[in-house]
């Protein structure tokens, strides 16, 4: 009888331990969750009211365009090696055999030249290539007769001197221009230019249309 008293008192004692350790619990629990709705609240009070984020629109992010085909610089880049001048073109044999070494391409008529040679054509432009090196006054002469031909000019003057500055005073540049001018289609004639248009260091020149660049 004594024995079953007692194990009923050491129940009892755990049963109350196990409901002490319950409420422990609970009440940390609770004190837990009170800690964090004041958390919770102070937050919302610092920050104030919070809205949902609207779903944003996407602007099109534009994809960056290739490279244009540099058509135009093709077609001037094919031209300067249609255009390019050889300094040992033979022109000699092309010349007219007279006092101003006149020059007119086939199927232009002898009056044209005598023509050019009077001044029947007013000149448009000029070119002054008096003093420069051989390769410069090469590429000029031809960037001018290209020019002249946008522009549709008929007749120029090319000015080269007389090589009396020239070692030996020899009129190495003003061969040279009548050897340039002659690989040039657009060149109908050329011939010296009278004197007070330059006489022996001009030349005027008659051009026609130029080529196709097609």
């Amino acid at each position: 009888m004594a024995g079953s008293l007692q194990d009923l008192k050491a129940l009892k004692r755990r049963i109350d331990d196990a409901a002490q350790e319950q409420a422990r619990l609970e009440a940390e629990q609770r004190a837990t969750e009170a800690r964090l709705r004041r958390e919770r609240d102070l937050f919302a009070l610092s920050v104030g009211p919070v809205f949902p984020l609207q779903r944003a629109v996407r602007a099109p992010v534009p994809r960056p365009k290739p490279e244009p085909v540099p058509l135009q610089r093709q077609r001037d880049e094919q031209a300067a090696l249609r255009e390019a001048l050889s300094d040992e073109f033979d022109v000699e044999s092309l010349l007219d055999t007279d006092e101003a070494l006149s020059y007119r391409r086939s199927g232009v008529g002898i009056d044209v030249v005598r023509k050019l040679r009077r001044g029947g054509w007013a000149i448009q432009a000029h070119l002054d290539l008096h003093g420069l090196r051989r390769d410069e006054a090469r590429e000029r002469l031809a960037d001018f007769l290209r020019e002249a031909g946008r522009q549709g000019l008929r007749c120029v003057r090319v000015v080269h001197g007389k090589g009396n500055g020239s070692p030996g005073r020899q009129a190495v540049l003003k061969a040279k221009v009548r050897t340039w001018l002659v690989q040039k289609a657009e060149v109908l004639a050329f011939t010296q230019a009278r004197g007070s248009e330059g006489g022996a260091g001009a030349l005027v020149v008659l051009l026609g249309a130029p080529p196709s660049s097609v």
